[in-house]
């Protein structure tokens, strides 16, 4: 088992390394300035400010489901960033300076972020699928593509978002979770 972990470990790390040579190739000064504008949609700021929007025009559903999904996926990326530790990739065009809570590269949570958006308004009535799947897609990219994440960083990043968005659907759709938004609805009003 140890020696197949090994062997996955060494591949992700090769595949990371052949990624990020193709990306340097690809950079320009104009999608950098493109790229540098959309990853800050991924932030916690930005959760918050659409997980407010999304409350404030009372798209009850699509908010228990942000909600939920956003918090299973902030401990579970929070949790992975201090226990793997991964460095960031060489070269970043845009990278933390250390002073935030984000000092390692993996997973993505901007690309969680990302999924999340874009698997909530799949699943909507109101949220525009398309806008926000084509948005969430360049996010999700910038991350890889600013050298803050390892292209694998990113795409477990998606999975988490796309995997904590169908747990908070089981946990909405068992009930647990009644009391909490009959506090907050209460609230609201």
């Amino acid at each position: 088992m140890e020696q197949l972990l090994s062997d996955l470990i060494q591949w992700i790390v090769a595949f990371d390394t052949a990624a990020v040579d193709v990306l340097l190739d690809l950079r320009s000064p104009l999608l950098t300035k493109f790229m540098n504008s959309i990853t800050g949609l991924g932030s916690v700021a930005a959760g918050l400010v659409f997980l407010g929007l999304v409350y404030l025009a009372e798209w009850r559903e699509e908010f228990r489901l942000m909600f939920v999904a956003m918090a299973l996926s902030g401990v579970i990326v929070i949790t992975l960033m201090f226990t793997v530790q991964r460095p960031y990739p060489p070269n970043p065009v845009c990278l933390t300076d250390g002073s935030g809570t984000v000092v390692h590269s993996f997973p993505s949570g901007h690309a969680a972020a990302a999924a999340i958006y874009a698997t909530v308004a799949h699943r909507s009535e109101t949220i525009p699928f398309r806008i926000t799947a084509i948005l969430a897609t360049a996010l999700a990219f910038s991350r890889f593509y600013l050298g803050t994440h390892y292209l694998s960083d990113t795409l477990v990043g998606v999975f988490i978002g796309i995997g904590t968005v169908l747990i908070a659907e089981r946990l909405i759709e068992s009930g647990r979770l009644s009391p909490l938004f009959s506090r907050l609805s209460a609230t609201h009003g």
